[in-house]
């Protein structure tokens, strides 16, 4: 035995440890991957040996080779043999090599349940530490089910040890940070801040179920984890805030969001901040908004977006207000004609559920509410326009259904108002633009835009004979469109004598035989039931027979159940689910004259709560004269509550139309007898006392009662005062309902009248207020983006002009056609781009036949159908009416991007009009610049460091003088020009980047002086990055 333990530490002294594998590699330049396989079967043989420390010597350098790439997963069972040593030196090794190598496919994972328990449970805190590290690497769900009550039973016995490990951790943390010049140990300590501060508001989240006010105090905390770089403690914030909302800080909480949208990096973060803008404003059916005009602008502002995936939410939202609050409607109407007649803004986006979705909502609004219109015909001229013939066809059918309800509308006022001509032009404007949604692809489009325009030309016939049509037209639309309630069908009273366990037909019988051929049913059955009646059942009869048929529905797994009634959820139940992608990009505000900016409406809304509370006091004043002592007592405890604030605007529940004689209450959906009520659980409510179960503690602490405690039972026994206050207190909180109604109603018409003349608006103030609070609010009437408007309206604010929505250039015209394009690449195809061209019939003949051709280069050329040649053109799968502009798209391959080309085409058709037809054709230079081939893509800081120190990168730098457009605007042209993303921006300096379609990475450096600005420039190739600093040079020269 003793000569067995001489010859292993002899042997292990030949052995070749970690260092002696590096330096061999290292001296084996020429022949690394030989030397290296050596290696590997040398390893392979010291795994074989019983010496746990020959093993774990021989992991070691495993774990070595594994971060150069090789494959160690075959000695997967040797290194949970190295994890068992009891030597914390050979297990550290262990569990090092299995955090490198170990995920959830690893068949032997595992073996390592026992192991891993064990180490936790261990009285050497290293080997607790190490398990520890270890598991938080491969941890998979069975290991974490498994392994779940020892991490917790570890927990529990640290937390009485650090009770307060938060604060203890910030001196330790912040000396570390500021002293050490260890990036790896910086990096540790970073990461335990930021883990710290997720846990804190994810605990805070499980707080709030159950004490919500305790939560609510940090809210300025909670607000400026919005601003953490992290994405992850970002998105946890907003979770914490969609519970945190009331009646006092909606307005100022979504004011915060709305600033953040702003500055945003990313669609996918930005889109996650419109969802919960949206959530918070819409819960528990809006019951913390007060003010429906702010929430309608909110809506307006986030149409500016672009990019988003969310139009489909605003829409909706614009929808159900308009249609549920009926005071908000003449705002709503005015705010979405304004969106239709900025709607070329809007549609240059096209995309399914993109920001166009908007206009969905635009059309129907106006058209339904369309006696709310101020100029209706204005509105319908908008949305008869040729541009909406690019939205998706479901835009286009909403568009053509409404434009019929304004066409009815605008007929009846005129017939009402005598002018016989107006009301014959408007219809022939239908008639004229009609045709163009006739010519849409869309087959819901064609049918409804074919039915309108016969309907519009019997109209006119009429019209032409002065018979009056409008009254009959007007009633096509009569009627409101209510909400239908959400248990609408389950409150269908039976009728009377209807017994729905009676059978419908006779039941078969049991000795019918399943081979016997069935006769005709249908006419000589109804004969013999005529004849023959059939007899009444019994009750037993119908009683054994509805028995049967439960039994036979319980036991068909294919038969659907009545699901239970949904309870009511918690307010902080939606959650984020996904792991985001940032994509940085540059955000441009769009500005749309007359839309309402929400910032306005917080002051308004502060003015309207004071004004209440001031009511409030005069009215408590008289009750101290008439009753003192006990009520001065409770008066003297009353605070503005949630209920004290009274809303602008009534949510008409009322409109939910349900079934006549439908029980208001839904105490009849409960059935005692129901076999599936025990699935009716709110599996987010907390346990009441009675549901929880006895759980083990380490020790009993005492806990002092805290004064908050006790406030609230205060604070809820003076909410309750006797029924004579809370009459009178309803009185008045109508009164202040009508007045504030009316002093809005009059400062609306006010600033009409003003609005016309081009002066400064003020608001209108009360009697009551002194000369002082005039004379302040004259001075803040003008128009600032840190102190908005008091007005409604933000009218039209000269700003510096704003890079152009669509992004289409002239590629030739002639008096027949004019022909618009635009170049797309694609990161899945790097030899394709497509290119977009917008034909446009500027005459009054009709262009058809139309054919396209572009003679190839030995570089690019358009992808033509199978078998036609090179000389052969692509027909143009449309025609073009008189007016009428439609797009197609051609595929062009290409080999090198490095150089902008142009090439020659030719366009030919047939122009047909009333003389006769004939053959034109229109020649052009399509321009494939740089920029078109490259597409903007997200890049994160340390990727984009990263790429700058790779040095694979040529450099090249330009400098453009007379700059006078300010940096932002300066970024967005490049953006939105040459398809770049902001990576990251510091005062005037900011780095940018973009991919081509072959996968050049271009990084660049925009820094800007008084009045020039610079560019550095790198990339992979140079000849490309010395053509983009040329385009890019051109588009700023033109500043």
């Amino acid at each position: 035995m003793a000569l067995k333990m001489v010859k292993g530490s002899i042997d292990r002294m030949f052995d070749k440890n970690l260092q002696d594998l590096v330096r061999g590699i290292r001296n084996h330049k020429e022949d690394e991957a030989k030397y290296i396989s050596q290696c590997i079967d040398e390893i392979k043989q010291e795994l074989k040996q019983d010496n746990i420390a020959v093993k774990a010597n021989a992991v070691c350098k495993l774990t070595y080779l594994q971060m150069l790439g090789y494959d160690i997963s075959w000695a997967a069972f040797n290194i949970i043999e190295v994890m068992s040593a009891s030597k914390f030196t050979f297990k550290r090794i262990g569990y090092l090599a299995a955090s490198q190598c170990f995920h959830e496919g690893t068949d032997v994972i595992m073996l390592t349940t026992n192991q891993i328990r064990k180490d936790l449970s261990s009285p050497n805190q290293y080997d607790t530490g190490v398990a520890l590290t270890g598991l938080s690497c491969f941890v998979t769900p069975d290991l974490a089910r498994d392994l779940a009550n020892d991490i917790m039973t570890l927990f529990g016995a640290l937390t009485p040890l650090e009770p307060r490990l938060g604060k203890k951790l910030i001196e330790p943390l912040t000396n570390l940070i500021h002293s050490t010049s260890a990036m790896s140990l910086l990096y540790e300590c970073v990461n335990t801040v930021i883990a710290v501060k997720y846990l804190g508001l994810l605990a805070m989240s499980k707080i709030l179920k159950t004490h919500p006010k305790s939560v609510q105090s940090h809210k300025d905390l909670i607000l400026q984890c919005l601003d953490d770089k992290d994405e992850s403690i970002r998105l946890r914030a907003l979770d914490l805030l969609y519970g945190m909302v009331s009646k006092k800080n909606l307005m100022e909480i979504v004011k915060k969001l709305m600033i953040h949208v702003d500055k945003a990096e990313g669609t996918t973060y930005r889109d996650e901040l419109l969802t919960k803008i949206i959530d918070i404003c819409s819960q528990s059916n809006y019951q913390y908004i007060t003010n429906f005009e702010w929430y309608i602008s909110i809506l307006v502002e986030l149409t500016r977006l672009e990019g988003t995936r969310h139009g489909h939410l605003i829409a909706a939202q614009m929808l159900d207000v308009a249609i549920r609050v009926k005071a908000i409607r003449r705002f709503a109407v005015s705010q979405m004609a304004m969106l239709l007649d900025n709607a070329h803004l809007i549609a240059s986006n096209t995309q399914r559920n993109g920001i166009c979705e908007v206009l969905y909502a635009a059309a129907w609004i106006c058209g339904e509410f369309s006696e709310h219109l101020e100029e209706a015909n204005q509105t319908l001229e908008a949305m008869l326009r040729p541009k909406v013939t690019t939205l998706p066809g479901h835009i286009q059918a909403v568009y053509v259904q409404n434009m019929v309800k304004l066409y009815a509308s605008i007929l009846q006022q005129k017939e009402q108002a005598g002018e016989k001509e107006a009301a014959q032009e408007i219809t022939q404007l239908m008639i004229e633009r009609l045709p163009q949604f006739v010519q849409s692809a869309d087959l819901e489009v064609q049918e409804r835009a074919s039915c309108i325009l016969q309907l519009i030309k019997y109209i006119q016939k009429l019209q032409i004979k002065e018979v009056p049509v409008a009254e009959e037209v007007i009633a096509l639309f009569a009627g409101e469109l209510n909400p239908v309630a959400p248990k609408a069908q389950k409150k269908v009273p039976v009728p009377e004598g209807l017994d729905l366990d009676a059978w419908i037909n006779e039941p078969p019988s049991d000795s019918e035989s399943e081979d016997e051929k069935p006769k005709t049913i249908f006419h000589e059955e109804e004969q013999r039931h005529s004849r023959h009646r059939q007899p009444e059942i019994d009750e037993e009869e119908l009683a054994r027979r509805r028995e049967a048929r439960k039994q036979e529905q319980a036991n068909n797994p294919f038969y659907i159940k009545s699901s239970p009634s949904p309870q009511k959820r918690y307010q902080d139940t939606p959650g984020v689910e996904h792991i985001p992608v940032v994509q940085i990009d540059l955000s441009v505000p769009l500005k749309v004259p007359g839309m309402p900016m929400s910032d306005q409406y917080v002051k308004l809304e502060e003015e309207r709560r004071h004004k209440q509370k001031l009511e409030k006091d005069k009215k408590k004043k008289k009750q101290k004269k008439e009753k003192r002592g006990k009520h001065h007592r409770h008066n003297s405890l009353h605070t503005e509550s949630e209920e004290d604030i009274a809303p602008a605007h009534h949510v008409d529940i009322i409109t939910e139309e349900m079934p006549e004689n439908a029980l208001p209450s839904d105490e009849d959906d409960k059935d005692p007898n129901d076999p599936y009520k025990a699935l009716d659980i709110d599996l987010d409510k907390p346990l009441a006392d009675s549901e929880k179960l006895p759980v083990q503690r380490h020790r009993n602490v005492e806990t002092l009662k805290s004064p908050d405690s006790e406030a609230p039972l205060v604070e809820k026994k003076s909410k309750k005062p006797k029924k004579k206050e809370k009459k009178h207190k309803d009185k008045e909180r109508d009164k202040g309902k009508k007045k504030e109604k009316k002093v809005l109603e009059e400062e609306k018409e006010e600033e009409k009248k003003k609005s016309s003349k081009h002066k400064k608006k003020k608001h209108k103030k009360e009697k009551e207020e002194k000369s002082k609070d005039k004379k302040k609010s004259k001075k803040k009437s003008h128009h600032s983006e840190e102190e908005p408007p008091e007005s409604v309206q933000n009218g039209t604010l000269e700003d510096e002009p704003l890079p152009p929505m669509s992004s289409y250039r002239l590629l030739a015209e002639n008096p027949y056609v004019k022909m618009t394009y635009d170049i797309q690449g694609n990161l899945q195809n790097d030899s394709q781009v497509t290119v977009s061209v917008i034909f446009e019939n500027k005459s009054t003949s009709f262009l058809k036949s139309m054919e396209l051709n572009v003679l190839d280069s030995l570089n690019t050329k358009m992808l033509r159908p199978e078998g036609s040649s090179v000389h052969d053109g692509i027909p143009v799968p449309f025609q073009l009416p008189p007016g009428i502009s439609n797009e197609a798209q051609f595929v062009f391959t290409l080999q090198s991007i490095v150089m902008a080309q142009k090439l020659k085409g030719t366009l030919s058709f047939i122009v047909k009009n009333d003389e006769g037809s004939t053959h034109e054709k229109l020649d052009f230079k399509l321009h494939f610049s740089c920029a078109s081939y490259l597409i903007t893509t997200p890049c994160y800081s340390d990727a984009f460091a990263k790429l700058l120190e790779s040095g694979d990168l040529h450099m090249s730098s330009i400098k453009v003088d007379g700059i006078s457009i300010s940096f932002q605007h300066l970024l967005a042209k490049i953006c939105f020009h040459h398809h770049f993303s902001v990576v990251e921006r510091v005062d005037s300096c900011a780095s940018m980047y973009s991919r081509s379609i072959q996968g050049h990475h271009v990084c660049l450096l925009v820094k800007k002086g008084e009045n020039s600005v610079s560019i550095d420039g790198k990339c992979n190739d140079s000849t490309l990055l010395s053509n983009l600093l040329d385009e890019m040079k051109e588009t700023l020269s033109k500043c």
